[in-house]
């Protein structure tokens, strides 16, 4: 039986990943490093530091890790400053939907823990959510289960009575690894992204409520049974 939604943040809740990717790019063209945008999706559902970790290692980069992410961190907070906080379309509409059913929902998330709070609280959704777990949290990140199987335990609810919803390869990985039925969000206005380890791909949150989702998630079920 469906019980909780287990929801991503960035990309899902919130428009985020522009920050990501023009801070960064920022932070390696200064370092005398060009990339495309593509370049980034490879680390789309990752955490900083690994994301970090990994440029270090391939452009040899002078600074430490930490120092690159609170690089990162300051102009991401200066574009959110200029931008405010871009919320996905129809995504707050669509949580009250599903809490007012009687679903427990959670966050688990790339992001700190503060950050993730911070998006919440500015979208008017913190006390829809019983619970939001950060990677920073837990010892592997996506696509690693972790971060999902911790959010479970919180809430108290068996991980093949959940269903996540995510937008990166990393993160519908993750929702599979924890054995939950996966929903990737394809948004249209962000890069196409491999969701190939989703069950279903949906473009738009206008039109799900807690009778479709549990009709996926009954399907699913019976088809991995």
């Amino acid at each position: 039986m469906l019980e909780a939604i287990i929801f991503d943040m960035d990309g899902v809740l919130v428009d985020s990943e522009y920050t990501y990717f023009q801070s960064k790019s920022q932070i390696l063209r200064e370092a005398g490093h060009i990339v495309e945008e593509s370049y980034h999706f490879q680390f789309m559902g990752t955490t900083s530091e690994y994301m970090w970790q990994q440029m270090k290692q391939e452009f040899a980069l002078p600074l430490t890790v930490p120092e690159y992410v609170a690089k990162m961190t300051a102009l991401r907070q200066e574009m959110i400053r200029r931008d405010g906080i871009k919320v996905i379309p129809h995504v707050q509409a669509f949580v009250k939907r599903l809490h007012g059913a009687g679903l427990k929902l959670a966050v688990a998330s790339s992001s700190s823990l503060a950050e993730i709070k911070e998006n919440l609280l500015a979208l008017g959704l913190s006390d829809y959510f019983s619970e939001v777990v950060s990677t920073e949290e837990v010892k592997h990140s996506k696509p690693a289960p972790d971060v999902y199987l911790a959010a479970a335990e919180r809430i108290g609810v068996d991980p093949k009575n959940c269903l996540g919803i995510e937008d990166t390869k990393n993160g519908t990985g993750a929702v599979r690894n924890a054995g939950m039925v996966c929903v990737g969000f394809a948004n249209p206005a962000f890069p196409k992204q491999d969701l190939a380890f989703a069950d279903v791909v949906v473009s738009s949150f206008a039109d799900l409520d807690a009778t479709s989702l549990t009709k996926i998630y009954q399907e699913k079920r019976e088809q991995h049974a």
